[in-house]
């Protein structure tokens, strides 16, 4: 036998063991705020559509037999207006939404239930009244809403009111009005109990039927809303390409996926700020990288670049390994003379705060691998190569080499027949000796 949670999760508003988050939450509720709107809306126009049906229909030539309708309607109709008014101001409380259905229904059966007054006829007279259909738009209007609970009382509400209706109508008519002849109940005014039995359980039915299918579509739109916060915010963590890399992958990435590209990194670190952070509060510190990144990644995407990684002061960007670029040398070497032009402003600006902070680095280009890394559980994209390293133990030679920015004489090369614009002087050191680095290389010193 299922569960009775089992039975009862269509109606929850996420899956088993997940609660919606208060964004997702705060989603719904505002689509709901517009919904109830939309409710008053079409409970105005229908109250407006029976109104004028009252007016075409025939009537009585008393005049006072007259008077409930016009009254009722008139009551409805400013009752709507109050609800629709105060749906654009507030949020409408729970009270006064289970109140509109009651009013809803109550209008609807009370004008059905005076037909046989009206026609001066039995009371099972009313039973037949094609009316009683303007029952189901009022059950199905509240599925605007994404709150199943509401199309169950909408219909429970409605189905408890016919069965008063048709129980007075058999009080009323006498019980000798019952009839089993479809055919006397069609030609006649007899009270037919599996008819009346039949609205009632299609009444029941379409309410279930359409709470079921927004409990549903309340999950669906919890789960799209959550995935879609998620991407945004994972947004904030991937860089554009490789998000859109991931996204637009033909099969789902797994660890070693991978494509070589001939791309451009960019190695940054900071000289000082180990000892600036040990000399300061762990917030100021951050507050420091941060003011900074804010500075040099623009740089870093304006010239179509990528930030890789931040390595704790440290930044790796790459350009050209995410996507394929025939112009990866010069953009990276674009991006590295102008973010040392700031960063020489920037340094300028910690020295008058009393700070000894400096920005270097190097630039390389050469055969990446673009590669997935990890398990079946986390991934990361990264890059690997020659290049990268390189990069890395150039930006680390500053330091001995006394310079800001570096990059290998063939980097400067290609950048040159890319279009790079040596808008700096550029000094060309050969057979140095770098650290790590097999042999003597030529290397370029770009001064900005």
């Amino acid at each position: 036998m299922a569960k009775r949670s089992d039975l009862l999760a269509p109606f929850k508003g996420s899956p088993r063991g997940r609660t919606i988050p208060d964004r997702v939450r705060d989603v719904v509720e505002q689509f709901d705020r517009r919904s109830e709107q939309l409710i008053g809306w079409v409970q105005l126009t229908l109250g407006c559509f029976l109104a004028i049906l009252y007016l075409v229909a025939p009537r009585p030539t008393d005049a006072l037999m007259q008077q409930p309708v016009p009254v009722s309607l008139a009551i409805y109709l400013a009752f709507t207006g109050l609800r629709l008014f105060l749906s654009y101001r507030m949020r409408l409380p729970g009270w006064f939404l289970a109140l509109s259905i009651v009013v809803d229904i109550a209008l609807l059966f009370g004008l059905i239930w005076y037909f046989h007054i009206q026609y001066g006829q039995t009371a099972s007279f009313y039973l037949r009244a094609p009316t009683v259909m303007y029952v189901f738009v009022f059950i199905a209007i509240r599925a605007f809403r994404f709150e199943p609970a509401w199309v169950l009382g909408a219909g429970v509400t409605a189905a408890v009111g016919w069965l008063l209706m048709a129980l007075y109508a058999i009080w009323a008519s006498g019980p000798e009005s019952i009839t089993r002849s479809y055919v006397t109940y069609l030609q006649g005014n007899g009270i037919l109990i599996g008819a009346e039995v039949d609205k009632i359980v299609a009444i029941l039915l379409l309410t279930t039927v359409l709470a079921l299918a927004l409990a549903r579509a309340k999950r669906l739109l919890a789960v799209a809303t959550r995935e879609q916060i998620e991407r945004e915010e994972l947004r904030r963590f991937l860089p554009t390409d490789v998000e859109r890399a991931i996204t637009e992958a033909p099969s789902g990435i797994v660890a070693g996926a991978a494509e070589e590209r001939d791309a451009a990194i960019i190695v940054l670190d900071i000289r000082g700020f180990s000892a600036f952070v040990n000399r300061s509060e762990p917030k100021d510190a951050v507050q420091t990288l941060v003011g900074l990144h804010r500075l040099i990644v623009p740089v870093v995407q304006r010239h179509g670049g990528v930030v890789d990684k931040y390595l704790g002061d440290g930044v790796l960007a790459t350009f050209g390994a995410t996507r394929p670029s025939p112009t990866a040398a010069a953009d990276a070497l674009h991006a590295l003379v102008e973010i040392m032009a700031i960063a020489r402003e920037w340094s300028t600006a910690t020295e008058l705060a009393g700070l000894a902070l400096r920005m270097n680095g190097a630039a390389t280009a050469g055969k990446v691998v673009f590669a997935a890394l990890g398990d079946e559980f986390r991934l990361e994209y990264t890059v690997i190569g020659d290049a990268v390293n390189l990069a890395a133990k150039l930006e680390k030679h500053n330091k001995a080499a006394c310079t800001a920015a570096l990059t290998t004489r063939e980097t400067y090369a290609l950048a040159l027949s890319q279009g790079f614009s040596a808008q700096v002087p550029a000094e060309l050191r050969s057979a140095c000796l770098v650290q790590g680095v097999a042999g003597p290389i030529d290397i370029v010193v770009l001064d900005p």
